[in-house]
């Protein structure tokens, strides 16, 4: 794993939001409702500390819907680990944001 992850609970809130189906930033910042400032910082430090991965997607998929590709995020084992934690702490984290529509 990366670097150590402080758990704030905007962090638990991102974490929560990619379990749950909310795959790529502005997803992200539409679940949980926390501005790109803090999605996007919180995205990358997350993936530095090894709790997510991330791979972008086919540009013919994105020139399709005519918009620039999207990076999607996944949790990791250690990222999953890391929710278990921040559901704890965060009470109600699950009731805030609730799964994506089509996500299993």
């Amino acid at each position: 794993m990366g670097k150590r992850m402080n758990l704030t609970y905007a962090t638990g809130m991102v974490l929560q939001a990619i379990d749950v189906g909310f795959c790529y930033g502005f997803d992200v910042m539409d679940a949980s409702g926390l501005p790109d400032g803090t999605v996007y910082p919180a995205l990358r430090r997350l993936e530095a500390a090894g709790l997510l991965t991330a791979r972008w997607e086919d540009d013919a998929a994105a020139e399709k819907e005519k918009r620039p590709p999207r990076r999607y995020y996944e949790l990791t084992p250690a990222g999953h680990e890391k929710l278990v934690e921040a559901r704890a702490r965060f009470r109600g984290l699950e009731v805030m944001i609730q799964p994506a529509r089509g996500a299993s």
